[in-house]
């Protein structure tokens, strides 16, 4: 088969799983073709019944009897199925809740069966396997084909097992030739990689002689090869996007003595990772090609003072410059911030949102049209259609992964230097992934006199004593806020919502004291209305869900409570903790977690009680969730992963890079012969996904 030929032409598919797989992701050949199993099973060793255990996989060889369906109570029409197997030393059951009727009708065609799965206590006694996997067999069959390594494989839920391997299985044998390698032959020579269809059939069908535990932790030569092929191609494309924008024609903005008159004139002294991060920005602004950098460091690491002295060299040269940031808030406090600082530096500045309107948006569209202003701070009013800029030369795009990718390139233009900011600190690997085509500065140090934020995990059963030392601190004069994970009551979890929740402390624990609610809901004007009386201090405490993850400064709030804290990511958790403690005084974040959750839950938030530095808590947090939930955050544009993991493969992530380096210092217009099969790759499967990765 052809590698681009729809699933539905596989054998063992046709129309209806055909529609199954594309909803799981499956459209051709290829994708089943490089969907590796997730475990394997190791089936070569066969037991008897009476040498089962309990809370072990076993493999059992003997006979099916005593088969029935069973209706149950619950759900209209529904069935399980129930068996006996037995063998020479005695009898396990076997039960299936799902597809009864297809199981039943499976058992009907042999004398002799190979049955694998978990062995477990039955509800009347005696042991049982729940969804056992079966296979046939003859009579007086060797079971040395039956009893192997099978790899097990993610599935759309209605289809078994059993089947989701044989459709996979029999694209390998008919497709696996046609696969091609991207790496060109020479660097596959010198690591020593496997060729590609040997590797391919490996990892899918393992030897009788196979390393069952070296295939489970994907470190087999096969699985090597595969990531490896993975990673280069991801690297080469990614760094094509770099070297394209290098070459790009831009403008020159030489660096001006105003920004270092900045620095000097602010009532604190610059960390040495901002004066870094402002060099490194100068240099790619004097340069002759556009700029594309991304600076990411901790909330309150100085991202603001970094993105003025970068406008200032571009004010300086004669361009103008703009500044956008997700929410309304969010650019009415930088516009706050920078206001004092333009008009000691004689900067025209101005603010343009949603909520600007009438005359006066008309007005600053105006100026911006013709000139008249340097400097102008907002949200996604900056790239409508009715504004237009006389001389734009840099955009500084603040959370960027809270927008669009068509909205940072609406901004971006053609000639336009970009600097992307973001509070979400990355850990390496991630960063050579999601910005291995842009420039990358971090603000690792924070600003002197900045107190790090005392953070506790405390158990639910803790939570009236701690509304008690809250109330106490509200009655001094703080603020608070408390997070929920749910906006609303749900029936699937048992959770407490932030809705109810906020009625329910305003009558209760702090009925002395104003509470507000918000969340993601909302309409803009009322979440707006909400912050503003926060912020104003008409309100004491503000329940709210992750909304608030990314907001505006209180300096009043000095308190973080997060319950349920068990349901969020350590990085969320971090950028939660850095909403406190604005003030310069001293703050606290309390993690409220659930005593129903397993000790690792609650051991995993112990991170955030051992580090306040974002970075560790990036990498921890990478390492716990695993690299797809991390990157199901952001608005990469980069493609899903088929074999690699960034936390296991970090060092082949590295080694990729190097080599992708290497190649195209080599053979840069991949023309040569050996890089024909990477230039087609990258253009059928990259392509679009890399091309967005233009704009960050």
């Amino acid at each position: 088969m052809k590698l681009d030929d729809p699933v539905q032409y596989v054998k063992g598919v046709g129309p209806k799983r055909a529609e199954l797989l594309a909803r799981a992701g499956f459209g051709t050949v290829e994708d089943l073709l490089y969907h590796l199993p997730f475990r394997y099973e190791d089936r070569r060793t066969v037991v008897t019944v009476a040498h089962a255990q309990v809370g072990t996989d076993a493999t059992l060889v003997g006979r099916i009897t005593g088969v029935r369906e069973i209706r149950t109570r619950r759900g209209r029409g529904r069935t399980l199925l129930e068996a006996l197997f037995r063998d020479e030393s005695g009898a396990i059951g076997l039960l299936w809740f799902h597809q009864a009727g297809y199981f039943k009708k499976r058992l009907e065609g042999a004398e002799r069966w190979l049955v694998h799965g978990r062995v477990e206590r039955g509800r009347r006694g005696g042991i049982q396997i729940v969804h056992p996997e079966i296979e046939p067999l003859e009579a007086g069959e060797d079971i040395t084909h039956a009893a192997r390594v099978l790899p097990v494989y993610q599935k759309p839920g209605e289809l078994p097992v059993a089947a989701m391997r044989a459709i996979v299985q029999g694209v390998v044998e008919s497709a696996a030739a046609s696969a091609r390698s991207v790496v060109p032959e020479s660097v596959r020579r010198r690591l020593r990689l496997e060729p590609l269809e040997a590797a391919l059939r490996a990892v899918h069908m393992p030897s009788p002689d196979a390393e069952a535990e070296a295939l489970e932790r994907f470190a087999t030569a096969a699985h090597r090869t595969l990531i490896f092929e993975e990673l280069f191609a991801l690297q080469v494309g990614m760094t094509l996007r770099k070297l394209a924008r290098e070459a790009e024609a831009g403008v020159a903005m030489p660096p001006t003595p105003r920004s270092e008159e900045f620095l000097r004139a602010l009532p604190f002294r610059p960390t040495g990772a901002q004066r870094r991060v402002i060099g490194e920005i100068s240099a790619d602004m004097a340069g002759a090609h556009p700029m594309n950098r991304l600076v990411h460091g901790d909330v309150g690491s100085g991202k603001t003072v970094v993105a003025f002295a970068a406008a200032l060299q571009a004010i300086a040269a004669g361009y103008q410059v703009a500044v956008m940031a997700p929410t309304e808030l969010l650019a009415e406090q930088h516009y706050r911030t920078m206001i004092p600082w333009a008009e000691a530096q004689a900067v025209r500045i101005s603010l343009l949102t949603g909520g600007t309107r009438g005359a006066q948006a008309k007005t600053v569209r105006a100026q911006l049209a013709e000139g008249d202003m340097d400097l102008v701070v907002g949200t996604h009013a900056l790239v409508q259609e009715s504004t237009d800029f006389s001389k734009l030369g840099l955009a500084i795009i603040d959370e960027q992964h809270r927008f669009g990718v068509l909205q940072r390139a609406a901004l971006r233009g053609g000639k336009t230097d970009t600097l992307l900011l973001s509070a979400t600190p990355i850990p390496r690997t991630l960063s050579l992934t999601l910005y291995g085509d842009l420039e990358v500065s971090c603000l690792d140090e924070m600003p002197p006199g900045r107190k790090p934020v005392t953070t506790r995990v405390i158990r639910s059963s803790m939570r009236p004593k701690l509304h008690e030392r809250m109330a106490a601190a509200l009655g001094a004069g703080t603020q608070c806020y408390i997070v929920y994970p749910l906006i609303e009551e749900s029936e699937k979890m048992d959770l407490a919502d932030a809705t109810s929740m906020a009625e329910q402390l305003q009558a209760g624990a702090f009925h002395d004291f104003r509470v507000g609610l918000l969340h993601g809901r909302m309409k803009p004007d009322e979440k707006d209305a909400v912050m503003r009386r926060f912020k104003a201090g008409d309100l004491q405490v503000l329940v709210a869900t992750t909304v608030i993850e990314v907001g505006i400064d209180v300096p009043n709030a000095s308190i973080m409570v997060v319950e349920h804290a068990e349901r969020f990511g350590l990085a969320q958790l971090h950028q939660l903790r850095g909403r406190v403690g604005r003030g310069g005084g001293d703050a606290f974040c309390c993690l409220v977690a659930d005593e129903a959750q397993s000790p690792e839950s609650i051991e995993r938030l112990r991170v955030m009680e051992s580090t306040a530095d974002g970075f560790a808590v990036a990498e921890a947090d990478l390492k716990i969730r695993g690299p797809g939930e991390y990157l199901g955050t952001r608005q990469s544009g980069v493609p899903a992963f088929r074999a690699a993991n960034l936390v296991r493969d970090a060092e082949l992530l590295v080694l990729a890079r190097e080599e992708a380096l290497a190649w195209l210092a080599h053979d840069r217009g991949l023309s040569l012969p050996e890089s024909t099969e990477l230039k087609r790759t990258l253009a059928r499967r990259w392509g679009e996904k890399l091309a967005l990765a233009e704009v960050g």
